[in-house]
């Protein structure tokens, strides 16, 4: 991860108010400011240990938002600055990612991935049902906690995913991945990576796949869309449908077109791969 900061611009210039996040200004603190929330969170909710060197903990610290990142149909990436104006060497640039406020929120994931899950209150299963306003709320927070948890589960697993910072209602911090010109990483859609490479790619999403299905876990929403490419290393985000293999009625339907999805874009760059090749390679390691 990158711990130069970039250029600023004025990423929130052409932006709508539904991307705005309700910064809350403290004292002399500017707009878009805030002072960090580490500590003002759970323990419970900050990252595993052990932490990266990188993790900025101290109380002064100051929380700067740069601007979107990345735009989604359930939630908005920003560049969140935090820096501790007395000790300019702890600083960082984090990815924070914030589920939509009701009014602007389209969730579409499907009940299909949820099976088997179980709410905390019958009245929040209730609500979500019903589609009520509240239930919107109760689903943004759910997500959150569901992308929280997978993070936080699979980093633990080893597997190639940003570290999961903190959680905070409906936003989660996280690590910024960048590429070794410390810019974004891009996804790995917008890649062309030459054969070597690719057969690279190939063998550490298989690897992570293994990883998974190891622990009776599916992405379930796996594609070159959601996997950045940071240099030579691939990452995998937006976690929040995980899925349980054996408990979901249609966890090996899911696993199927995760190995599906990711085949056929490495065959149309030249790397054959058989998706029933590898669905069987997985579901043999599976128990």
């Amino acid at each position: 991860m990158s711990q130069e900061h970039p250029s600023s611009p004025d990423l929130t210039s052409d932006l709508d108010d539904r991307f705005v996040f309700d910064f809350v200004a403290y004292d002399d603190l500017g707009a878009g400011q805030r002072w960090s929330t580490w500590l003002s969170v759970e323990p419970l909710s900050r990252g595993p240990e052990p932490r990266p060197d990188w993790l900025v903990t101290s109380q002064g610290a100051i929380d700067t938002d740069l601007g979107v990142l990345k735009t989604g149909k359930e939630a908005d990436v920003f560049l969140l600055d935090r820096t501790d104006p007395h000790d300019p060497a702890q600083s960082v640039v984090m990815a924070a990612k914030r589920y939509r406020s009701t009014e602007h929120r389209t969730f579409h994931r499907a009940a299909t991935y949820t099976e088997g899950r179980s709410m905390r209150r019958s009245r929040d299963e209730r609500a979500l049902k019903r589609k009520s306003t509240f239930g919107r709320e109760v689903a943004a927070g759910e997500w959150a906690v569901s992308e929280w948890t997978a993070l936080n589960r699979c980093w633990s697993l080893g597997l190639p995913v940003p570290y999961p910072v903190q959680i905070d209602g409906t936003e989660i911090l996280m690590e910024w991945i960048t590429g070794p010109d410390g810019e974004s990483a891009p996804r790995l859609a917008q890649t062309r990576p030459d054969p070597t490479l690719l057969a690279s790619y190939y063998e550490q999403l298989r690897e992570a796949m293994l990883t998974l299905v190891q622990s009776g876990l599916v992405h379930g929403d796996l594609s070159p869309y959601n996997i950045l490419a940071a240099g030579e290393r691939l990452v995998i985000i937006d976690l929040p449908q995980l899925v349980d293999l054996v408990g979901n009625a249609q966890g090996f339907d899911f696993l199927l077109r995760d190995c599906t999805n990711i085949c056929t874009w490495f065959a149309r760059r030249g790397l054959e791969i058989d998706p029933q090749e590898l669905f069987g390679e997985l579901m043999a390691h599976a128990f």
